[in-house]
């Protein structure tokens, strides 16, 4: 049986969380548009045009989200230069997952310069077979990225499962019809129980937690 497990980046491989705050803050108060921290937490886990949109209360123009972006996130890279680590957990369920069989994706909401910044700064390229940007698909909770992810794989919805930290990520994998594994990186268990498990890091899950899932 074709089975696989689909990462999200930012908050379930890396705690990123303050980089991108600390980089929209910054870029966001050079466009005069108002935010805090409370709305960082809303907003996290959608692509830049839903944050913004969100942010705005309409649809920004394609033009303006690409300026903004490429402030943002130029900036995001210079603050995790040398300054990301794994989660806990996330090395062993690598390597356990790869040698039970599951083929493993990252499928994150982020730029591909993003994810490749930090897929080297982690030296984690070797355990995936697929690398998702999400960027220009419809953001989370659409589903398209994960979709997009089992499809390149080879694997059907049925047979993934997500691993997710936000409320919108939890959310697109339902609706992609997988199973979901949400961790308590960026959200509280209360926001996250759509997930069909809740940990607070990946080292606290039960390791036949997989298994289980794909026989329910």
């Amino acid at each position: 049986m074709e089975k696989s497990i689909i990462w999200d980046m930012d908050g379930v491989l890396v705690d990123t969380g303050e980089a991108h705050y600390l980089a929209w803050s910054q870029t966001l108060s050079d466009f005069n548009i108002p935010f805090s921290y409370e709305l960082f937490q809303k907003t996290f886990g959608m692509n830049n045009a839903g944050i913004l949109t969100y942010l705005l209360g309409e649809t920004p123009s394609v033009e303006f989200v690409r300026r903004v972006s490429n402030i943002k996130e130029a900036l995001f890279r210079n603050l995790i230069r040398g300054k990301v680590t794994l989660l806990p957990g996330i090395d062993d369920w690598l390597e356990r997952a790869n040698g039970a069989g599951y083929t493993q994706a990252i499928a994150s909401s982020a730029p591909k310069a993003n994810i490749d910044a930090l897929v080297n700064e982690l030296n984690i390229a070797e355990w995936f077979d697929v690398i998702v940007s999400g960027f220009n698909l419809p953001g989370k909770p659409h589903p398209d990225t994960f979709l997009e992810a089992a499809q390149q794989l080879g694997t059907p919805p049925k047979n993934c499962i997500v691993v997710e930290d936000a409320i919108a990520g939890v959310e697109a994998a339902r609706r992609a019809g997988m199973k979901c594994v949400a961790v308590t990186t960026t959200n509280p268990a209360s926001s996250l129980q759509d997930a069909d498990i809740v940990v607070e890091n990946m080292s606290k899950l039960p390791v036949n937690a997989f298994d289980k899932l794909l026989l329910q």
